[in-house]
């Protein structure tokens, strides 16, 4: 039986920009079956959660405009555990008004933050990893992150430096450290006390209220307002009323980095933020050419490396194409070296400016 002070808080507010054209303002990224597997990747994490966590004690995060997205596909879902943002403001926020739901409604609850848009396998060990913070967390005054170990000097995650002298499986945190340049990153893999920082994070709901209150009292006093209405049918007032008042801040900012109750374990299952095309690419099966291809029929001719995306079936005809990302999607066709992926965030602005806000 699933223990009843398990919490989970699914992140599923974000865009998810880069995966443009698929991902769009209107339908984002954790919307899509981005892997081709007959789930979306809110189903795929939404479904993960719950071999640990009771479905009831599942929250989503997300802004007001996602509310229906989120009820259409998880079915089982009730009005309750949809938490929605009438404004973006960053994970702070959002983490700590229903870090306050949750207390309200158990106050021995212990919880994860995850975002719903990521590639985890090996589930089995992810539970485990999550189970043993989990009980680290309810005998421990402590906030704890699950860290990646670093396959390669990646530039475009933040990293977390722990302890080099424990030898515990669940590490305290020397520090938390921007995405760097290549050869700080590479500094970082030789030292090997650095692991990939993948915005996962585990504590009891004490803890976490505990740390907001102690290190933003501005942003905690705003929401402990509202402790009264919460969970009941006011909520909605006065959450349109104040939530925008709130600093737009990330957790990380927020409590993580000003913290020294900070712990982390490096994660045993293999993981993928699927932040780009690129990312994605690499997570899926290949053909002989190593092209990667979701939902189309391809002929091609001395085409490697590409990552292809239509709609079902679509065939698609591609001779001299090397290390390209091809996506098909209703109005839009992007064809698009993925060494330039980063800059496809760019591109986009340049389509809304260029074509209307429609197309983004």
């Amino acid at each position: 039986m699933k223990n009843k002070n398990y919490y989970a808080i699914l992140m599923a507010g974000g865009v998810g920009s880069r995966f443009w054209p698929v991902s769009t303002q209107d339908f984002p990224k954790q919307f899509h079956d981005m892997l081709g597997t007959g789930d979306t990747l809110i189903q795929k994490t939404f479904h993960r959660l719950a071999k640990l966590i009771p479905e009831e004690n599942i929250f989503i995060l997300t802004n007001e405009c996602y509310n229906d997205l989120v009820l259409e596909q998880l079915p089982s879902v009730t009005k309750r555990q949809v938490v929605l943002e009438p404004a973006m403001r960053n994970t702070a926020p959002c983490i700590l008004y229903a870090s306050l739901k949750i207390q309200k409604e158990n106050p021995d609850a212990v919880m994860i933050v995850a975002p719903s848009d990521h590639w985890i396998e090996d589930e089995n060990a992810f539970s485990k990893n999550v189970e043993q913070a989990f009980d680290f967390c309810s005998e421990n005054k402590a906030l704890m992150t699950l860290g990646i170990q670093p396959t390669f000097p990646n530039t475009g995650y933040g990293y977390i430096e722990y302890d080099k002298t424990s030898t515990k499986e669940i590490k305290s945190v020397n520090q938390f450290k921007e995405k760097p340049v290549y050869e700080v990153a590479k500094q970082y893999i030789e030292q090997g006390n650095f692991l990939w920082n993948a915005g996962i994070f585990m504590w009891s709901v004490k803890s976490v209220v505990e740390a907001f209150k102690s290190n933003q009292p501005e942003l905690f006093a705003l929401f402990e307002k509202g402790i009264d209405v919460y969970n009941t049918d006011l909520e909605e007032n006065f959450i349109q009323d104040n939530y925008g008042k709130a600093e737009n801040i990330s957790v990380d900012y927020a409590i993580m980095e000003k913290s020294s109750n900070v712990y982390v374990i490096a994660a045993e299952f293999d993981w993928n933020d699927l932040g780009t095309w690129g990312s994605l690419y690499d997570k899926l099966d290949k053909d002989d050419s190593k092209n990667a291809i979701v939902n189309a029929r391809t002929l091609s001719e001395d085409a490697s490396g590409n990552m292809i995306r239509t709609k079902n079936d679509k065939i698609v005809v591609v001779d001299g194409l090397k290390d390209y990302i091809i996506v098909d999607k209703d109005e839009v066709l992007l064809i698009f070296p993925k060494t330039k992926e980063q800059d496809i965030k760019k591109v986009l602005q340049k389509v809304k400016d260029t074509f209307g806000e429609h197309y983004g």
